[in-house]
């Protein structure tokens, strides 16, 4: 098993990725199964630059439209599939979906959602930097407006606007 080094700075996506890759290979954690109808995570990597989340996606499990609060984020996917969504004023949400061994980033600035991607619990693992301490979910206001509340980042996130 090989060691994880702490980065010593703040990380970008690209970088993220990589990291999220590294710890994903030298798993100093374990995560059990998620029953069928939940997601479980766990805070596998913490430190003042970057924090890091494993999360085990049941046949449900979606956070609904979120953001990171100035966060970028790095994802690797170690079982299964999940499918991330941007939202788009364009047109429907933008679609990405991913499998086991694929990896992908975000940057700060992005609105988006993931959900399990079909068929056996998928695992992931989900670096951010700096360290994720707040997100922004998205519900519908009064007279259909789009509002934005913050909750912190140990709040399960399951938002309003999965459907869109």
């Amino acid at each position: 098993m090989s060691v994880v080094r702490a980065p010593g700075a703040l990380l970008d996506a690209a970088r993220l990725e990589r990291f999220a890759a590294e710890l994903a290979s030298a798993p100093h954690w374990r995560l059990s199964p998620a029953a069928e109808h939940e997601r479980s995570y766990a805070l596998i990597w913490a430190d003042e630059h970057v924090n890091a989340w494993a999360i085990r996606w049941s046949a449900d499990a979606d956070t609904g439209f979120h953001d990171h609060d100035g966060s970028a984020a790095g994802i690797v996917v170690l079982e299964g599939a999940v499918v991330e969504e941007r939202l788009s004023l364009e047109g429907p949400p933008i679609a990405r979906r991913f499998r086991a061994g694929d990896t992908f980033s975000m940057p700060a600035s992005a609105i988006h959602r993931v959900r399990h991607g079909h068929g056996a619990p998928a695992l992931t693992v989900h670096a951010y930097s700096p360290p994720l301490l707040v997100q922004g979910v998205y519900r519908v206001g009064e007279g259909g407006a789009l509002e934005r509340d913050s909750v912190p980042y140990t709040e399960e996130l399951r938002g309003e606007l999965a459907g869109v």
